[in-house]
């Protein structure tokens, strides 16, 4: 079973105006509502490709309700903590030819839920595949993607982890079966620019050096590229299409990366990741099967 742990689940609220006046009532054109976070995007993504998950997490309100109702209307499997204070976010994208984003802060997480994750995820099983995703909420400790890590490391537990900077690098001393960070996140690792796509691919390299099992870099319009577990490198080049969304398209490359490595290995996977995250891209909100499987042709 794949399980996925989103600690600040979010509404996005996307409000599509022909510009934004400050100081005045600005009217929309058209408004549409998305429920997630990275994890439960990768979720939503892994059930379009026809692979189960169950999404952890927590969640606050009537907020959290309606993402916990809408995820699971989904035919998604959910086991969500629920906190008794507090209401989880609501993010509000106003798309008026550039693209302005207010993001809620979520709700406090208590030591007390904390603990309860930790439970839930004391029960994973050899084989099980656990996708970490995002950033750290205020409150929380900064070390809580290595607690959950240490605590997988006594069981044959795969473990996904798509995060930026010191939260990334703390965590390759547990060997994550797959980090998968953008080509602007690599650029901050290492604290350089790089001057072509190759000097990316040997940072990389060193990012498996230090722990990391699979390394998966998206690089936007020069494609992406995975340094597997057995010293191979794989390549794809960039879809052609207009892009037309910022939100979850990394998020489905994880989710492509995991239903192809399932289905044909790291080639596989590596086709389908780029396939699911461009559809994303080019779409409102996150990919739907039709779509990834034009970009596959």
């Amino acid at each position: 079973m794949i399980y996925t742990v989103t600690f600040n689940p979010a509404i996005d609220y996307v409000i599509h105006t022909p510009e934004v006046r400050l100081g005045t009532i600005n009217r929309s054109l058209s408004e549409e509502v998305y429920y997630g976070g990275k994890g439960i995007n990768v979720s939503i993504v892994l059930h379009e490709l026809g692979i189960p998950s169950k999404a952890l997490g927590f969640v606050a309100g009537f907020t959290g309700l309606a993402i916990e109702q809408n995820i699971a209307a989904m035919k998604i499997e959910t086991d969500f903590i629920h906190l008794e204070r507090g209401l989880s976010r609501i993010n509000v994208k106003i798309k008026a030819g550039t693209e302005t984003e207010i993001n809620g802060q979520g709700p406090q997480i208590s030591s007390h839920a904390l603990e309860q994750l930790y439970k839930k995820l004391d029960k994973l099983t050899d084989n099980d595949i656990l996708v970490l995703a995002g950033s750290i909420p205020k409150g929380l400790p900064s070390s809580v993607y290595e607690d959950i890590l240490q605590r997988m490391s006594l069981k044959h537990v795969r473990s996904i982890v798509d995060a930026s900077g010191e939260l990334l690098l703390r965590v390759l001393k547990y060997h994550p079966f797959l980090i998968k960070p953008n080509l602007q996140e690599l650029e901050e690792l290492f604290g350089k620019k790089f001057a072509d796509p190759e000097a990316a691919v040997v940072s990389a390299k060193k990012l498996q050096e230090m722990g990391a099992v699979n390394v998966l870099v998206s690089m936007a319009g020069n494609g992406a590229f995975l340094w597997d577990e057995y010293g191979e490198l794989h390549r794809c080049t960039a879809h052609e299409g207009i892009v037309r969304n910022s939100v979850g398209a990394g998020d489905s490359m994880v989710a492509g990366f995991l239903a192809g490595w399932q289905d044909g290995g790291y080639e596989s996977a590596l086709r389908l990741g780029n396939a699911a995250g461009g559809a994303t891209a080019f779409s409102d909100g996150l990919a739907k099967k039709e779509a990834i499987q034009n970009l596959l042709h």
